[in-house]
């Protein structure tokens, strides 16, 4: 049987996501201080990436840096604020917020990919996102009340970033991108150790969570994100990529007992519905992809 482009993309894409949800679980449980954290889940990432960039390109390894050009530097850049915003924000709201808040990316990412690469946005699609964007109006209204409007505030700013990460991705799809996301990652590291990263302060189960979320979680499921856009519109992957808003608060309530306020219960509910219901209509569509 055989596979279109489009449905490839949607299996890329929430392969991706069941890998990458239980990422604030690993977060909340390790212990270290934010700058040591981000130094080894961003080096590990980089690390594996690497390798896997180095089998595959063999003598071309360090060309397919060369090839991702002024985009992919464009992409590291966004990686980097992306990455320093996101873990900021786990850390002073709840998981449940920071990862809701990232249900508006695709607000950001559709008007993105309309303005700089003319894709047109399907009515569906038009639709589920401001659907979410609903949910998202919920979880702030709740912040206000209980003093978690910071952290809302900096998962907001993380949330833009990855709308434009998605778009700045499909904008180069013909240039594999995993070389830029290795930058992205890289640079973020020499900005913690510079603001006071303590590498070897991590105890051995710190360590342990520290291998499994930067040596196997975010590797794969960046390096599939990265791949993702080639097959699907840039609205349509932040759309999936919403899935995680859901499986990572429930990881977290599993795990820690972090019981999400009704609000963000009912927007997390209202998020799911709606992405599976545009998933459906997705596959009976399977517009091409230019």
């Amino acid at each position: 049987m055989t596979v279109s482009s489009h449905t490839k993309g949607l299996l890329i894409t929430f392969v991706a996501v069941l890998i990458l949800s239980p990422d604030a679980l690993l977060v909340r449980l390790i212990h270290c201080d934010i700058w040591t954290l981000l130094f080894w889940r961003c080096l590990l990432t980089a690390i594996v990436m690497s390798l896997f960039l180095l089998l595959h390109y063999r003598s071309r390894f360090l060309y397919s840096f060369y090839a991702t050009g002024r985009i992919g530097l464009l992409l590291a850049l966004d990686i980097t604020f992306g990455s320093l915003l996101f873990i900021h924000s786990l850390k002073q709201t709840t998981a449940a917020n920071a990862l809701i808040i990232l249900a508006a990316a695709p607000i950001v990412s559709s008007f993105l990919s309309w303005v700089f690469l003319r894709e047109a946005v399907p009515l569906r699609t038009k639709v589920a996102i401001f659907t979410c964007f609903g949910g998202i109006l919920l979880i702030f209204s709740n912040s206000l009340e209980n003093g978690l409007f910071l952290g809302d505030l900096m998962a907001l700013g993380a949330t833009l970033m990855w709308g434009a990460n998605i778009v700045i991705i499909r904008r180069g799809k013909d240039v594999n991108m995993i070389p830029a996301n290795v930058l992205g990652n890289l640079s973020v590291v020499l900005v913690v150790l510079l603001l006071g990263a303590q590498p070897f302060a991590v105890t051995t189960a710190e360590a342990s969570l520290l291998l499994l979320l930067g040596g196997v979680i975010l590797p794969i499921s960046f390096a599939l994100i990265t791949i993702s856009p080639r097959y699907l519109k840039a609205p349509e992957v932040s759309l999936i990529l919403l899935l995680e808003t859901v499986l990572g608060p429930i990881w977290v309530w599993l795990i820690l007992g972090e019981v999400p306020h009704s609000r963000t219960l009912i927007a997390g509910f209202l998020i799911l519905g709606t992405l599976l219901l545009h998933t459906s209509f997705s596959l009976r569509k399977a517009e091409p992809l230019t």
